[in-house]
């Protein structure tokens, strides 16, 4: 891919405060994910994950229609085994360039969040869905099971809620979404940039250190036993502090007491 493909599907915005807007282009009114377009904004991913300067990133699509109005049916309908295991790598492998991003990932969520879309909603830390939002993931309707990041569906909303959303395909509405903990807020439409923005800018406002620090130890207590999660923890708390973070916003803390 040249660098002119490289950008033609991924726009990027990053501001003073270190909070960087991925905007999905140029993949149809519904921002579908085709195999240029995956490759495009992992590879976009991957070079913010290695900027220290980016405290946030949100990703979203353009438009209202959706966020992601999942994988491109299209090119699916003429994979061979081959081929479709590329291809459903090649997802695998933007959904966890999103998961393991370093720091905070929100999503904005507008409109169709579907299949491999809702996936990558999924592997962000943050869902922020206007109240036009529909969520789903109805790949057994055409004929394959929903798979990778779907894995973490149960570990979100639970085994019966999971099963339901895969086994049926049917859709779930904002509200639905909310009550499930599918999503972590919904707004009306017309506040939803403002509502990213406040949650960016709150990110955006902490030490980016034990940010850091906090979303991966959110990550390895996912597969760690309790036990070892919290020993381990101990000496993350005392790393913390060679960072100069706390000793500044504790002083910080303290003068505004006096």
């Amino acid at each position: 891919m040249n660098k002119q493909d490289y950008e033609r599907h991924a726009g990027v915005d990053i501001d003073p405060r270190g909070i960087a807007t991925l905007t999905i282009r140029d993949a149809g009114s519904l921002n579908i994910l085709s195999t240029p377009v995956i490759t495009s904004l992992t590879q976009t991913i991957e070079a913010l994950a290695a900027n220290q300067a980016v405290r946030v990133l949100i990703v979203r699509g353009t438009g209202e229609k959706a966020f992601i109005g999942g994988a491109d049916i299209k090119e699916m309908a003429g994979l061979d085994r081959v081929s479709a295991e590329a291809f459903i790598s090649g997802l695998r492998g933007l959904c966890d360039a999103v998961r393991h991003f370093p720091a905070p990932v929100i999503a904005r969520m507008a409109g169709w969040s579907l299949g491999g879309g809702l996936e990558l909603a999924l592997a962000c830390d943050f869902r922020i869905a206007a109240d036009n939002a529909q969520l789903g993931m109805p790949e057994v309707k055409v004929g394959i099971p929903s798979v990778i990041h779907a894995v973490l569906m149960p570990r979100l909303i639970g085994n019966a809620r999971a099963a339901w959303m895969l086994l049926t395909g049917e859709i779930c509405d904002a509200a639905e979404a909310l009550s499930w903990g599918l999503v972590s807020r919904v707004v009306p439409l017309d506040g939803l940039d403002a509502e990213v923005e406040r949650v960016a800018a709150l990110l955006a406002g902490l030490g980016p250190a034990a940010v850091r620090q906090q979303k991966r130890l959110l990550r390895e207590w996912e597969d760690a036993p309790l036990d070892v999660a919290i020993n381990n923890s101990v000496a993350e708390f005392g790393s913390a502090f060679e960072t100069g973070e706390p000793q500044h916003h504790m002083a910080a803390f303290l003068n505004r007491k006096r």
